[in-house]
């Protein structure tokens, strides 16, 4: 499944032959090798989707193929310039290759960089700055594809907001691929001369190759997982198309009577993709083929012969112009549509919005090009490897030097010390005051980091994992009352007040948690289309450690969120998550177990820390409705009426909202550390609270 993100990436080029990427410029005339205005449309037409989709993923919600479109783009390119490099020269100059990279990419993306990152520094809320300025330095070094696969599978980056720089994860693919590429065409023109290796192995190499990354990308698919739209091990396969193509075309082309036809059908198949492919789509794997096949038939089509020719309308004066500065393009739109939603405040662009960023974006394009991209390619500023050198290690430290100004601004930002006077959490709403935004505890920049024990301890078991660590045990070791603790990370949140609790009155406990699985025999979806088979076979597998261990009380609470595999109405969702909390429960009758439910919390604003920093001055502006904040029904009160033994619910919400409203700081404590997890401090600050309603079921 393709993750939840609202951004792909796009290219650039100029009226040059075709010897650059897909995302990159294209080289100066080499060997004669004529220009395919037609790929060069090609590029715009990529660019165009990918903007189109950024500026508002409504108006075309498969957009993000044009990214699928590039990397056929580089990887023919490419590998049509080291095929004959390697079959005309009988080598390959891999220093010669890796300075035309560094000439035609670094000038522009060091500029795009250091502009973004220094306007992230006024526009952008305090808390993404950290975020950003890391994303800064991994985009500058080509690595922010393997920074955004880390975030994808860390589930508390979940809710991360977009930085304006992670466009260069496809860029970080691209650059990743040009390492080893031309190495394997460094060796096989070796081969070519000492063994007369002929073009079947090189083929057979590059198919074996496709076929590897094919099927990691086809599983990773299957799977659901979200780290792998970024890898270049899911995404090879995309630019070896390319290359197989470019090697193919080396020895011929299609007939003259198959090249019109073929042209339109690829055409239409890149079309299609981005018209009815949307955020749900299984990506890459299979559903990539769509795209990428469609890419290599408009390219194997070439200038096809006959009108009307898929060829003669890419090849019109305003696809070539837009082609020349899609790379340009590219780097520039993306930024000025998460800066100007950050300055407006919205989550989405309005109508006026789309046509200045656009116009902005195109802009900014053509002025890159004009001033940084044509001269530095054609003036010789970056000669030989010595100068291409100076260029890489001088655009990583200005880069370096804006994303350190972004860290130091936010370590200068003071926090405040807890005060037991000051920070009185819930207490305060027995008498409401609101707060201060001078004295929040913990400052919102700390709050996200303010978690329970169990993620730092290891013991909040990860999406995939399937069996339990017997091991999480807080409180007192040899303790005569056992306390147990299951569910997702809305049952985690409540670890630090039954911390509290355990060791204020000689409890052991023993925790059994795990990121986004509700503790249900149900089967459960994670994100929007995969199903959670790891979360079923773990909840099983606890209730047999339960089922060992014997504990007095078992203690659970789930995100109202949580859907059933299967599509059914609401309603229907909300009774067959309860029916699988009672079928896990039941197992227990007769042990003697005493099972206790927390109803879900509220739920805050999506940006809520962003909200608090922004609005010191008037806290209430991040206040949420009650009847929204509570607008899901608790599967878990339907299930503690289908329970066979001794089973409660106790809803502790009138700890968070008063007045009809929930406050996201309340006695000058920060509720939230996002928009649905408690802070550590506030969840310790109930564990009173939550004593005196455990006590008042269990009598």
């Amino acid at each position: 499944m393709r993750p939840n993100l609202l951004w792909r990436s796009t290219p650039r080029t100029t009226s040059r032959p075709n010897e650059g990427g897909g995302l990159t410029p294209p080289a100066a005339v080499h060997g004669g090798r004529r220009f395919r205005p037609e790929v060069q449309g090609l590029r715009a037409l990529a660019v165009l989707l990918v903007l189109v989709y950024h500026l508002d993923p409504r108006l075309l919600p498969g957009g993000y193929v044009g990214v699928d479109v590039f990397f056929v783009i580089s990887g023919f390119l490419i590998t049509s310039l080291l095929h004959r490099e390697a079959t005309g020269r009988g080598r390959v100059a891999l220093g010669r290759f890796y300075v035309r990279r560094v000439r035609r990419l670094l000038p522009a993306a060091t500029v795009v960089l250091v502009a973004t990152g220094a306007a992230s520094l006024v526009l952008l809320p305090l808390t993404r700055l950290a975020d950003t300025a890391w994303q800064l330095a991994a985009s500058a070094a080509y690595v922010e594809n393997l920074y955004l696969a880390d975030q994808a599978v860390d589930y508390l980056s979940a809710e991360a907001p977009p930085s304006p720089v992670q466009h260069f994860w496809s860029l970080s693919v691209e650059e990743q691929f040009y390492v080893v590429w031309p190495l394997l065409f460094a060796v096989w023109a070796l081969a070519r001369r000492r063994t007369r290796a002929d073009a079947g192995v090189l083929v057979a190499v590059l198919g074996a190759l496709f076929a590897a990354s094919l099927a990691a990308s086809v599983l990773s698919a299957v799977e659901g997982t979200a780290a792998a739209y970024f890898l270049p091990t899911t995404r090879a396969w995309e630019l070896a198309a390319g290359g197989l193509l470019a090697v193919g075309s080396a020895r011929g082309t299609p007939p003259s009577r198959l090249r019109l036809p073929l042209g339109w059908l690829g055409l239409a198949a890149i079309i299609a993709a981005a018209v009815f492919y949307d955020s749900g789509t299984a990506f890459p794997g299979w559903a990539a083929a769509l795209p990428v096949l469609g890419t290599v038939a408009v390219i194997a089509a070439g200038d096809s012969p006959g009108r009307p020719a898929a060829s003669a309308l890419l090849s019109t004066a305003p696809a070539r112009f837009v082609g020349d500065v899609s790379y340009s393009l590219y780097l520039w739109h993306w930024p000025l549509i998460v800066l100007t939603l950050a300055v407006t405040g919205r989550d989405r662009l309005g109508a006026l919005d789309v046509v200045v960023v656009a116009a902005l974006s195109l802009l900014l394009a053509w002025g890159t090009k004009v001033w940084v991209e044509d001269p530095v390619r054609d003036r010789g500023l970056v000669p030989d490897g010595r100068r291409a050198l100076t260029v890489v290690l001088c655009g990583l430290l200005v880069v370096g030097v804006v994303a350190a100004a972004g860290l130091v601004r936010v370590e200068r930002v003071g926090s405040v010390a807890f005060d037991p006077a000051v920070h009185t959490g819930p207490a305060a709403l027995d008498r409401w005051t609101p707060s201060s935004g001078d004295l929040m505890y913990p400052a919102p920049l700390d709050a996200a980091g303010d978690l329970p024990a169990v993620y730092e301890d290891g013991c909040q078991a990860s999406e995939d994992a399937t069996t339990p660590d017997t091991s999480c045990v807080y409180g007192v070791e040899d303790a005569d009352r056992t306390v147990a603790v299951v569910g997702d990370s809305h049952s985690a949140q409540w670890i630090p007040a039954l911390e509290e609790l355990a060791l204020e009155r000689g409890w052991r406990l023993v925790v059994f948690t795990k990121s986004a699985c509700a503790f249900t025999d149900t089967l459960t979806r994670l994100g929007k289309s995969r199903t959670y088979e790891e979360c079923r076979t773990w909840n099983r597998a606890v209730v047999d450690e339960l089922l060992e261990l014997r504990p007095d009380v078992a203690v659970t609470s789930s995100s109202v969120m949580a859907n059933p595999a299967d599509e059914v109405s609401p309603g229907r969702a909300r009774n067959l998550m309860a029916e699988g909390m009672s079928r896990l429960w039941n197992r227990f009758g007769g042990t003697g177990m005493d099972v206790v439910m927390i109803r879900d919390t509220p739920r805050a604003h999506e940006d809520v820390l962003e909200c608090l920093t922004a609005n010191t001055d008037d806290l209430s502006r991040c206040e949420r409705a009650e009847e929204e904040a509570l607008e899901r029904d608790d599967p878990q009160e339907r299930a503690v009426r289908m329970i066979d033994g001794d089973a409660s619910l106790i809803d502790l919400n009138d700890r968070f909202c008063v007045a009809g409203t929930c406050p996201a700081v309340v006695g000058n404590v920060v509720v939230y550390r996002d928009s649905h997890h408690m802070t550590g401090t506030y969840s310790r600050m109930l564990s009173e609270d939550l004593g005196e309603r455990l006590d008042a079921v269990l009598d």
